[in-house]
């Protein structure tokens, strides 16, 4: 009898769109400006609360609930205009990472404990995904250019590319997550 592999504990959805507007990707890369301004600072933010959390996790083997709480409204934030700005939806993500309704969601369950030990290396092992993951966002930008004139003269997304391209970011943030020091479970080289 074969059993299931445990889910990983970050995720990352977006729901297929029926239809996107045709005139919507000219423009959407200046509608997500005012979020990339206050992402960017949220970012150093987060960057700040992971060096803090770095400590945490050396002398306690936690994560401050407070401060894994913060990144994930940044990763949810992150999430949701990236799918935006990447084509996959064509409503506006709403500003902050709270929990309301939107067609792209981003998950990470919350550790009870973490290493102590991990934290050193990560960044290390990660190597091999990163290598990877720069690799895939020069396929993902064709996808991109691809999709665009698909949605430009069909007003569809091609489903295919479509999950390309929501894998490898799902494949991206499980990477960040592993790497600010979120989660011990090593990623997946995978985009499912």
């Amino acid at each position: 009898m074969a059993t299931a592999a445990p889910a990983y504990p970050v995720t990352f959805e977006v729901e297929y769109p029926a239809r996107l507007s045709r005139w919507l990707i000219f423009v959407k890369w200046l509608l997500v400006f005012p979020h990339f301004l206050i992402l960017g600072v949220f970012g150093y933010l987060v960057e700040l609360t992971t060096f803090i959390s770095w400590f945490a996790i050396l002398f306690t083997g936690r994560y401050p609930k407070a401060l894994f709480d913060l990144a994930v409204v940044y990763f949810r934030w992150d999430a949701r205009v990236t799918a935006y700005l990447a084509l996959l939806r064509d409503e506006y993500p709403p500003f902050g990472g709270g929990n309301p309704e939107y067609p792209a969601r981003f998950e990470i369950e919350y550790p009870e404990r973490l290493s102590r030990l991990l934290i050193f290396v990560k960044w290390l092992l990660a190597i091999p995904h990163i290598v990877i993951l720069a690799l895939l966002a020069l396929v993902g930008f064709v996808v991109y250019v691809i999709a665009w004139f698909a949605i430009l003269f069909t007003g569809r997304f091609p489903r295919s590319l479509f999950d390309f391209l929501v894998g490898i970011r799902r494949w991206s943030f499980r990477v960040h997550a592993y790497i600010w020091l979120m989660r011990d479970e090593y990623p997946p080289f995978s985009m499912s």
